[in-house]
């Protein structure tokens, strides 16, 4: 059996059916005796909901996680990437940190609902921030207003912050297991 980290490569969205497709990979893996993973991500981010509990669920695993940054970790793919206990970049990387938001189309809304989405969305605001807080070091307070400020971080930027432990080109040994996750937006005919 290999010693070595099982990579697992996410350039997709944080969406349903590709935090599925991780979770059920590792799943397979652990179950073959697998206990080192590298997640490799790239990411514009997704949904509030499968991205905290994606990284509710790398965070509650008898495992070692990595992940690393291999382009672009936007929005809840930052929380993905916080899921990791070792946290890389590659010198040409980039964080975006910004609120969250809600989708209105044709909908009509009274005004206890309007309250509900707008609790719902500072509530998804705050378990952000405090995620990130939590492996950074930064106050949630902090985090919020970065969050509110719409911060991008470089990768020495995202070193200062915390969020990133070091800066390696390298993604992994050659010889590595890669499994890809990737998503295909279905084009309507």
């Amino acid at each position: 059996m290999s010693t070595k980290p099982v990579v697992i490569k996410f350039f997709a969205p944080v969406i349903d059916v590709t935090i599925n497709a991780l979770m059920d990979a590792i799943d397979k893996k652990m179950k073959e005796g697998i206990n080192q993973f590298i997640i490799l991500i790239s990411s514009p981010g997704g949904s509030v909901l499968h991205g905290l509990s994606a990284y509710n669920y790398l965070k509650g695993l008898p495992v070692t996680i990595t992940t690393h940054n291999f382009g672009s970790v936007d929005s809840i793919g930052v929380v993905l990437f916080c899921g990791g206990s070792k946290r890389l970049s590659v010198p040409q990387a980039r964080f975006l940190l910004h609120g969250v938001s809600a989708r209105f189309q044709n909908e009509s809304l009274e005004e206890k609902q309007l309250e509900e989405r707008l609790k719902g969305l500072k509530i998804d605001i705050e378990n952000i921030a405090k995620v990130i807080a939590a492996n950074t070091g930064k106050t949630v307070e902090d985090v919020t207003q970065a969050i509110l400020e719409r911060t991008i971080l470089n990768p020495d930027e995202a070193m200062t912050w915390g969020l990133v432990h070091e800066i390696k080109s390298e993604l992994f040994e050659g010889g590595s297991e890669v499994i890809s996750i990737q998503f295909q937006q279905q084009k309507s005919q």
